[in-house]
């Protein structure tokens, strides 16, 4: 290869004349020297047996070092050189493991950065020029470039920086060429950043001193770029023929530190030389960023409306920057010295070229920008802050006539900033909650939600963007929350500070403790909303600022100048003239303020100049000129007291920061026509340190500084950053020195219900106006998934009322609630997608977020109610769930929706009157077959049923039994609201309101009143039959029977409420009694075991006895009545006497046949069984209960037998016998019960008594057609008074009243002999009352209640009546006695009257 790359060259030599031969003197021919070096590799080549690596490369490298050197080669020969040197280096010839490959590179960089050559043609020169730049690149390209020195590095770098300036006037491949490769060059060098090691390439080169000078800028004139190259390195030269190539000397050049310094002593000679890495990395960086300081005077600001300058340059610059950012990474911040000129250097530029009037420009800096917040910006906090609102945001409310393209651009980058996970997190945190910056989250999002809004004018792509950010911002928020269920804590508020505590001191413990730092932001939070007041109170009076600040624990009860001075100087937003006038009084007060207040600053390693800047910059200096001496004095007190190697004492530097401000005025006031010159100044200033002079360097420093930036003696107000000038610069870096830690935030969940305060309101105004005005897929799309990520956070900081909002918004926007007609209605919303997808939204939210729901349920029921209508609705939509478990034999009562477009079927039940059936009828006629719609229409009822599937709406009201309870609440309230519309809207309601209630009978005490309130309002107001009656008392009855089973607590309200139905209107009730009797047969089949109380059981039975003489209503009726009193299955204490009443109804009533009235009869002697075993249950209990058990039973005995003797006086002959024998069995059949002495008086007076005399007086008054075959009954009511009187002898004969009763029978027995029939007297009753006589006094006889010697005289008495009834009855029970005589008169009456 090398044999081969020498023959190439000596060809191309050959060919040129010069070269061919060459004569001496004498004539005689030799070689020229470098073709004779080549001849000698040549013949060594093929004579090294040894390893190729062992061979030094320096030897076969050095002849075409020396021609790509030489003067005297033309331009060919040089190019095919330099390819031979490309081909050595890209076919890896030359490696780690050559020998002296160090020494190999570095002469390969030296000649070709120095090369010369004979310009023959200009396309030979580009060739070459090209070939230059091919070789430099493989040099950093060749894995042993890391063996290249700094200063090997920077001579690469600054020989193709030359080519591409000189490329400017060759050919457009040359310059597309040179700059490629100065971008490779870029990358290459700075790839091996994050590989160096810290310790071994730690640099501080001699001529810079970036901390020291890090509040100063680069100069406008730059030295660098205007002063010739000299003191030893001379630089590189590519020279053509007729001299060097002379490169424009106002462009910058990459120079090592030695080269502008006479004296190298050996550590920095050994650091230039050593293997490259950071110093020549600086040495760069600092380069490419003077390129940008190169071009800053042609006007680049914020009043620039132009393209005064040439773009190329700084895009050039900064996209090496870039390529150098991006391959650094984040050790580009591990490097002082990088970082330091990231900070200063670079972001000035930023800055300034970030108001360019070219978009290109700015969208190039705002790429920069990107790349450092995401490597650097916990180093570059306030550099950040300051371009974002200084630039972006600025640029993007269209500020200093920023043209469209740069609005697009700013909020383009703003936009993508918020996408960026954690970036408004870190916004807030960092700069909303730090007391010196500005609330940069807050502006951010007033800022986006602005520009969301189209005012006057269509939406633009701006618009668009800004509706992003916003949504981007929600969405990093929303993403934090996860999709469980887990509720973030909410952080306890800092609203009450515990004690007073200085604000400007309060610190974090820990910066990334997310446990330390959360409190600590939202307690400075809340700190800077109060400062922010007192400054504003400040402002208008300072007094009551300060009285403000006391009052709210930030400024302590009695004021020191420390709090003041530090109120003074770290509050944003304070009137800077103000803040001069108190510094400058002449109040003692103020005076220590003002000492205090200069404190406050850090002048360490400072100019005098800068510090006098950043002293200056913080209030206006006062007009009085002695106020100006007060505020000079304490600054340079504190100077010289930080910097007392400057200045022999204070006084000096008193009198030099006063010439500073004189010659500031001198240079920058208009007035001045004849200015100060250097020396002047330097002249002014002789002999003020102390006697001597300062130094001259020093002073001029100062003058070229004053003179070349003002010194803004009335700075811009505002809370907000001014236009950022040289002074506010130089103040930020100085300010950066003193901030708060970056906070990295993660995920930021801490922190986001803070940030939602803030944002929630501009993101749903903002959202609302766009999605008004929009009609494009995508941008509706964003509108409602931005809507959705507001309910998410909405919902997990449980905030109803952004939830109600957002419900209110969307609902507006779904069509459904516009007056149409329903195919209009049905067409517009099939085929408008804004509609869909916001009703899929606001359904959504419902779903999901149902629990923080307040008042938006009305607005989610408009929605409800109008889909309704349209029939859009499942008719499944009013059941709950368990609906389906339900087993019920009549289907067509229970609740369903009406589909309001397709009329329903006419009601199941018949319809008994005329006008019911009149109704039928006409039905009937009207009902015609609908037109066949179009297929438009069938498509969009295809489709909006499809969306509102997908909206799942019955699970809103199916799952309402997981909503909270004030959700729920507010849901029924909402449906009892939104029932006030039509009868069809109002059945749908109250189909919800009964399906809510159902689904949470676990709440139903919650819901229980509003609901009772509701339905009886509907009931107690209805006057004839309706849909919404029906619902309402079928809906009722549904109710209890399902909840019943569940809530014994709650069983008496229940049923209490169905005595609504007792209410009814006779029409109403006429109308639905059978239903209404079948669905209480179902609620007391499926409940009655949970019934216990006389409450409820009263009104079960009044519903039942009603039904009694209802054609259809008595069967269902009778049915429930047999199924709780047969056998006495469900029969109570509580329901005894109830189920007997309502027994008796359905005995006397006609309804029906024969055989139910003796059913009912049946059951009423049957319930007697339960009397007997309560009164044997009662006897183990305690005596008083026990005594309270049997008279409670006796009651109830009375009563059934009372009730009996009401049926037997029915004019049916069966019914009237059978009631009178059902009423002796209970009379004479209950051994078993306890009855006491006082229940067998009250039977006879109350019952049997009264039976007879009643049964008399119908024989006696009735007609025998009404009350037919009455003998018989006669009969059977003496043999029941009988059998009743013998029963209860042992009970009554002890009573004092029984002569009274023993009288009353014998008196109705002699009564009823006296009856006649049809005017004659019965002959079996003739026969049968002395049988009856007789049995009873032998009776009497045997229990010896009637004896001769008894004193009571009951004898007598007796004897008196049997006489006339049975003469011959006394000589058959006792013939022995005779019969005492008997005053007459004097046995008393007996009333067998009723009572």
């Amino acid at each position: 290869m090398v044999n081969s790359e020498i023959g190439a060259v000596l060809a191309v030599m050959r060919r040129n004349v010069r070269w061919g031969f060459h004569y001496t003197a004498d004539e005689d021919q030799l070689d020229h020297p470098l073709i004779t070096s080549f001849k000698e590799i040549r013949k060594q080549v093929f004579s090294w047996q040894h390893h190729w690596h062992t061979i030094s490369p320096v030897i076969y490298l050095q002849p075409f070092l020396d021609v790509i050197q030489s003067d005297e080669t033309s331009a060919p020969i040089t190019g095919v050189a330099l390819s031979s040197i490309y081909k050595f280096l890209t076919l890896e010839v030359l490696d780690m493991d050559t020998v002296n490959v160090t020494d190999a590179l570095h002469l390969i960089v030296d000649a070709v950065t120095s090369c010369r050559f004979e310009v023959t043609d200009p396309a030979s020169e580009e060739v070459v020029l090209m070939k230059i730049l091919q070789v430099l690149l493989a040099c950093m390209k060749s894995k042993a470039s890391v063996n290249l020195s700094n200063q090997h590095v920077c001579n690469i770098v600054n020989t193709c920086f030359q080519i591409v300036h000189q490329a400017g006037s060759k050919g457009e491949l040359l310059q597309r060429t040179a700059r490629h490769t100065m971008h490779e060059l870029i990358r290459c060098i700075f790839m091996h950043l994050p590989d160096v090691c810290d310790n071994n390439q730690d640099f501080t080169p001699g001529g810079r001193s970036h901390s020291g000078d890090e509040a100063s800028i680069p100069d406008e004139d730059h030295s660098s770029a205007s002063k010739p190259q000299d003191n030893g390195y001379t630089g590189s030269k590519i020279e053509l023929a007729g001299g060097p190539l002379n490169l424009s000397t106002n462009i910058p050049e990459v120079k090592m530190d030695h080269e502008s310094t006479g004296d190298v002593d050996q550590s920095k000679t050994h650091q230039v030389a050593e293997p490259y890495g950071v110093p020549c990395m600086v040495e760069i960086f600092s380069f490419l960023c003077s390129l940008l300081n190169a071009v800053e005077h042609v006007g680049v600001g914020p009043r620039s409306n132009s393209l005064t300058y040439d773009e190329d340059v700084p895009l050039f610059a900064f996209g090496l920057i870039n390529s150098a950012i991006e391959l650094s990474g984040p050790s580009l911040g591990h490097h002082p010295e990088m970082l330091a000129l990231v900070q200063n250097d670079l972001f000035h530029s930023l800055m300034q070229f970030g108001m360019s009037p070219s978009p290109l420009i700015l969208s190039t800096v705002c790429s920069i920008v990107l790349n450092l917040y995401h490597l650097m910006r916990v180093k570059l906090k306030l550099q950040l802050e300051a371009f974002f609102s200084c630039v972006l945001m600025k640029i993007a409310v269209n500020k200093h006539g920023a043209s469209y393209q740069q609005q697009e651009v700013a909020m383009e980058t703003l936009v993508d900033l918020c996408r960026q996970p954690g970036f408004i997190h870190e916004m807030y945190a960092n700069y909303d909650c730090d007391i010196s910056c500005s609330n940069l989250f807050e502006d951010l999002a007033n800022l986006l939600s602005k520009s969301a809004f189209p005012v006057n004018s269509p939406l633009s792509a701006i618009h668009v963007l800004a509706l992003e950010g916003l949504i981007a911002m929600i969405s990093g928020m929303a993403e934090t929350m996860g999709d469980g269920d887990q509720i973030p804590v909410l952080e306890p508020d800092a609203s009450n500070l515990e004690q007073r505590e200085a604000f400007w001191n309060v610190k974090c413990e820990s910066y990334e403790n997310s446990d330390c730092w959360v409190p600590y932001i939202h307690k400075m939070k809340h700190i800077k909303k109060k400062l922010m007041i007192g400054v504003d109170h400040f402002n208008r009076d300072p007094k009551k600022g300060f009285q403000f600040l006391q009052g709210s624990c930030l400024l302590p009860e009695t004021l020191d100048p420390i709090s003041v001075a530090c109120f003074l100087r770290y509050a944003s937003g304070l009137d800077k003239n103000l803040v001069g006038e108190y510094l400058g009084n002449h109040d003692q007060f103020c005076v220590d303020v003002l000492q205090e207040y200069a404190k406050t600053f850090d002048f360490q390693e400072m100019n005098l100049d800068i510090a006098l800047r950043v002293f200056l910059e913080t209030f206006r200096l006062p007009g009085e000129s002695q106020k100006i001496q007060r505020v000079v004095e304490a600054f340079a007190e504190r100077y010289y007291g930080q910097s007392p190697n400057i200045f022999a004492n204070k006084d000096a530097a008193l009198l030099l920061s006063y010439s500073l401000i004189m010659l500031n005025t001198d240079q920058h006031n208009t007035q001045v026509k004849k200015k100060m010159t250097e020396d002047d100044f330097i002249r002014n200033n002789r002999r003020i340190n102390g006697g001597n002079d300062l130094p001259r360097e020093y002073l001029s420093e100062l003058y070229h500084s004053i003179c070349e930036n003002e010194i803004r003696m009335t700075p811009e107000q505002g809370v907000g950053f001014p236009a950022m000038t040289h002074d506010n610069w130089v103040g930020l870096i100085h300010k950066s020195r003193q901030t708060a830690p970056f906070i990295v935030c993660g995920s930021g969940e801490q922190i986001n219900n803070k940030m939602f305060a803030i944002l929630s309101g501009p993101t749903v105004a903002a959202l609302s106006v766009v999605l008004d005005l929009v009609d494009q897929e995508t941008v509706l799309q964003t509108c409602i998934d931005g809507f959705l990520n507001v309910a998410k956070i909405a919902g997990c900081y449980h905030l109803d009322d952004v939830l109600d909002g957002l419900l209110v918004s969307l609902s507006k926007f779904t069509t459904l609630l516009l007056p149409m007609s329903i195919e209009d209605s049905i067409l517009a919303f099939g085929h408008d997608s804004k509609a869909q997808k916001s009703t899929l939204a606001v359904f959504t939210i419902a779903n999901t977020y149902g629990d923080y729901i307040r008042s938006g349920w009305r607005n989610i029921l408009d929605c409800v109610l109008s889909l309704h209508k349209l029939g859009l609705l499942s008719a499944r939509l009013g059941h709950d769930a368990a609906d389906e478990l339900e087993s019920n034999s009549d289907d067509s009562v229970r609740s369903s929706l009406v589909n309001p477009v397709k009329p329903a079927l006419p009601p199941a039940r018949k319809s008994f009157g005329l006008m019911g059936r009149f109704s039928e009828f006409l039905y009937y006629d009207m009902e015609k077959p609908a037109p066949q719609p179009s297929e438009e229409q069938v498509e969009a009822q295809k489709r909006a049923t499809e969306i509102v599937n997908e909206c799942r709406i019955d699970s809103v009201f199916t799952e309402s039994k997981f909503l909270q309870s004030e959700s729920l609440l507010n849901l029924s309230r909402a449906l009892i609201l939104a029932s006030h519309e039509d009868e069809n809207g109002a059945v749908f309601c109250l189909e919800l309101l009964i399906t809510v209630t159902l689904n949470n009978r676990d709440r139903i005490m919650l819901l229980w009143q509003n609901v009772y309130e509701y339905i009886a309002n509907i009931v107690q107001s209805a006057v004839m039959p309706s849909t919404l009656v029906e619902k309402a008392v079928f809906g009722l009855i549904r109710i209890c029977r399902r909840l019943l089973p569940y809530k014994e607590e709650l069983t008496d309200d229940l049923l209490k409420s169905l005595q609504l139905i007792l209410k009814l209107d006779a029409r109403v009730a006429d109308a639905y009694c059978e239903h209404i009797t079948r669905e209480i047969m179902h609620l007391v089949k499926a409940n009655a075991g949970q019934i216990k109380s006389h409450l409820g059981w009263r009104t079960i039975t009044s519903l039942l006895s009603i039904t009694a003489r209802h054609p259809e209503a008595s069967e269902p009726g009778f049915e429930t009545l047999e199924f709780i009193m047969l056998d006495g299955a469900h029969l109570l204490p509580a329901n005894f006497v109830l189920c007997v009443n309502a027994a008796r109804q359905f005995a006397e009533s006609r309804v029906g046949d024969v055989s139910r009235s003796t059913k009912s009869l049946d059951l009423m002697a049957g319930s007697s069984v339960c009397l007997v075993k309560w009164s044997r249950e009662a006897v183990g209990e305690e005596p008083e209960t026990a005594l309270q058990l049997y008279q409670d039973i006796g009651e109830m005995w009375v009563r059934l037998v009372q009730s009996l003797r009401k049926v037997c006086i029915d004019s049916r002959e069966e019914i009237r016998n059978h009631a009178v024998l059902m009423l002796q069995q209970c009379l004479t059949g209950l051994d078993g019960i306890h009855l006491q002495d006082d229940a067998w008086v009250q039977c006879f007076d109350s019952v049997v008594f009264p039976l007879l005399n009643d049964l008399l007086e119908i024989v006696e008054e009735k007609s025998v057609k009404e009350y037919r075959n009455m003998e018989g009954t006669l009969i059977l009511s003496l043999k029941l008074l009988s059998k009743s009187f013998l029963h209860s002898l042992p009970r009554v004969s002890s009573s004092a009243l029984f002569s009274k009763i023993w009288v009353g029978v014998l008196s109705c027995m002699e009564h009823y002999t006296k009856v006649k029939f049809r005017g004659k007297r019965s002959e079996k009753i003739h026969e049968l009352v002395p049988e009856l006589l007789k049995n009873t006094l032998f009776v009497m006889k045997s229990t010896g209640v009637l004896s001769p010697n008894a004193s009571n005289g009951l004898w007598e008495q007796t004897w008196l009546h049997v006489k006339d009834l049975a003469p011959s009855v006394q000589s058959e029970v006792f013939p022995d006695d005779e019969p005492r005589t008997v005053v007459a008169g004097a046995v008393p009456e007996v009333n067998i009257a009723v009572p």
